[in-house]
Order: C-alpha cells, then sequence, then structure tokens
C-alpha cells in the first residue's frame, strides 16, 4: 500500500521569490528611464545653430582679435569682489575708455552677463555686479578691435590674469 502525501499548501504568487525576480528587470529600466529624461531636460542643451559657415567666420574674426591683443602688447588682471568687478589693463600703447566685460558660465548661457565698467580715475574700469554664482567662469574684456580673456573660480580666487587667448 502506498501512503498518500499531505498536500502541501501553496504559497500565494506574491511570496514566491521569481515573480518579483522577473519584474525587478522591467522595474528598473523604468525607473533608469524617467531618471535619464529627469536629466535631458533640466539640462537641456541650447538650440543647435543652423548658420556654421557665419559662425565659423565669426571664430575667425575672434581669433585676429586675439592676435591684435598680443600684438598690442595687452594683458592685465580682473578682480572680482562682492558686488563689484574690476579689471586694470595695461598695454604698450592707449588704452581706450570703454571696453565690455563679459562674463561668461561654461554651462549655464542663462547665467551669462555682460557689463560695461566705467573708467576710474586710476585708470582701471569696475563695474557694479550682482551676485555670481559660485563657479568657474571665462570673463573676457574686449573691444571691437581686441580682447583679452581670463578663467576664474569664484569658489577659490577672486582675480585672475587677462591675456589673449580663450584659455
Amino acid at each position: 500500500m502506498t501512503a498518500e502525501r499531505p498536500a502541501q499548501a501553496r504559497k500565494p504568487w506574491y511570496r514566491e521569490p521569481w515573480p518579483w525576480l522577473l519584474m525587478a528587470g522591467p522595474a528598473i529600466v523604468v525607473v533608469a528611464g524617467v531618471t535619464t529624461a529627469v536629466i535631458a531636460f533640466r539640462g537641456a542643451d541650447g538650440l543647435v545653430a543652423d548658420d556654421y559657415y557665419k559662425q565659423g567666420l565669426g571664430i575667425n574674426r575672434d581669433i585676429a582679435r586675439d592676435q591684435a591683443a598680443s600684438s598690442l602688447g595687452i594683458g592685465g588682471e580682473i578682480r572680482i569682489a562682492p558686488g563689484s568687478a574690476r579689471v586694470t589693463l595695461r598695454a604698450a600703447g592707449s588704452l581706450p575708455d570703454r571696453v565690455t566685460l563679459r562674463l561668461a558660465h561654461p554651462s549655464r548661457a542663462a547665467e551669462d552677463r555682460v557689463l560695461y565698467p566705467a573708467r576710474q580715475p586710476d585708470g582701471a574700469w569696475e563695474a557694479p555686479l550682482p551676485s555670481l554664482p559660485a563657479g568657474r567662469w571665462l570673463a573676457i574684456v574686449e573691444t571691437a578691435q581686441w580682447r583679452v580673456s581670463a578663467s576664474i573660480d569664484t569658489r577659490a580666487a577672486q582675480a585672475a590674469e587677462l591675456s589673449p587667448g580663450v584659455r
């Protein structure tokens, strides 16, 4: 005679490991996809320009302005203090009364600033500067004929050396 085996009590499906293991893969993919979409929308790049040729010509003009600054011996210093930006320039010849100061954020164009500093009695240029977010900035001092630039990290330094050519 054979003894009957007692019937095993079946566990509900949610207590079994296999369904959860099979559902984990698609669930991880959904979470990763949503995370990627959030990152893409928050850090969206600006529109790509459709006039590459004109931009290329503009880059060549900028290089010519760097070379002009180099041949004129233009250099200097930019100093950023709370509430103001001060530019001191030196050159072999005379310097103009008006310059433009552009502070460009490397990754967020909306943060870029354009200032028109006024010439001070001591020969430097100074402009009021609303507070800058901490980080690395590209400072460009320019006229229509030449430009000098410097990279400044507002977390560590308050001054940087201006020279021809973008660094």
